[in-house]
């Protein structure tokens, strides 16, 4: 199965792959600990029938003693093992979300993890995402860094905080997309009716970075707003039943197409998590007025708003154009609210 990731019972995964290979020479008991797991789930990502990525997390209570110095706490999510097999996407940026997701749904204050240091790109991977050092963990295996992130602090940074929203002194938006490129672009908020194998290992699908290419007007928005992402209807169905809210993004900056030196550099950026191919970004180049939009996706909603219930119960204007518009503070606490998003995650 390509490009999901499928959650699987740890004695229905082949500890012979040879992924796990250097887990085992980085951790000798790692075949006991795997074998003994067994009922035990985890996500893995398959490419070919092998592993390519493999993320176990469990929530336990605290203090951590068994690191230097202790975590304090009540509830904290073990990140206990973390591997992808490096290819030029954002695999692990969706790994750190599914982790991150679950910790908010569990009510934990702190995630925390343990690494060795020669593993810089994974070293990377967490200090980028806010999980800062704190010390170290000692085993017969070597010292470890470990490294915590706080799920109740708020500094102000956009992925330090991730998947934190600040709402004060932040516009709100809604931001449409059509069905073809939402779901690839925003996975966890697949609706029921759409199929899961149109997701891919490609960047787009599997960061937490998002970039979204438009000729709209976006030019209003700042670094730090807020975007309701409102899925189009679908071909031959009424928007009034078919089009959903579905996501919320946070914007991290917004670049208009005159800042790109030419078509390469516009290509460049806007390839790294554009769910666009480069024919695509061409013919939207060429036709000049282009705006990218770069922001994080930092929640789904549960339950999908439709565009009758938006209009009806939340009070969105029926005449507006529905592409791209701003919304006021009542109207998005009420999405936040009817869309299940949990209050952890918003600050006020």
């Amino acid at each position: 199965m390509s490009g999901i990731l499928e959650r699987k019972k740890f004695r229905e995964v082949n500890l012979n792959d040879p992924f796990f290979d250097s887990l085992k020479s980085d951790y000798r008991e790692f075949a006991a600990w795997f074998e003994r797991k067994g009922d035990e789930e985890a996500y893995l990502y398959y490419e070919n029938g092998f592993i390519q990525g493999f993320l176990y997390f469990k929530v336990e209570s605290g203090p951590i003693t068994d690191v230097e110095p202790v975590i304090t706490g009540k509830r904290l999510l073990k990140i206990g093992t973390l591997k992808i097999n490096p290819h030029g996407t954002r695999l692990g940026e969706r790994f750190i979300k599914k982790a991150v997701d679950y910790a908010i749904v569990m009510g934990v204050e702190q995630c925390y993890v343990t690494v060795f240091e020669k593993h810089k790109a994974l070293v990377d991977l967490f200090e980028k995402y806010g999980f800062s050092r704190h010390g170290v963990k000692v085993t017969v295996n070597g010292t470890e860094l470990v490294f915590v992130k706080s799920l109740t602090t708020f500094t102000g940074d956009i992925l330090t905080d991730y998947p934190l929203i600040s709402t004060k002194g932040n516009n709100k938006y809604i931001l449409s997309i059509y069905p073809q490129y939402h779901s690839v672009m925003f996975p966890d908020s697949i609706l029921r009716n759409e199929n899961v194998n149109i997701l891919e290992d490609v960047s787009y699908t599997n960061s937490i970075h998002k970039i979204y290419v438009t000729r709209m007007k976006v030019y209003p928005l700042v670094r730090g707003d807020i975007l309701v992402m409102y899925r189009t209807k679908d071909e031959g169905k009424k928007a009034e039943y078919s089009s959903v809210v579905s996501s919320v993004c946070v914007v991290e900056e917004v670049r208009y197409q005159t800042e790109f030196e030419n078509f390469e550099a516009f290509y460049s950026y806007a390839t790294k998590y554009s769910v666009f191919d480069r024919s695509d970004l061409q013919y939207w180049y060429n036709r000049g007025g282009c705006y990218t939009i770069k922001m994080t996706y930092n929640a789904a909603l549960s339950k999908r708003l439709i565009r009758q219930k938006l209009i009806e119960q939340i009070g969105i204007d029926r005449d507006i154009y529905w592409g791209f518009f701003k919304i006021t503070d009542e109207q998005f606490v009420r999405i936040i609210e009817e869309g299940g998003v949990l209050e952890s995650i918003v600050i006020d």
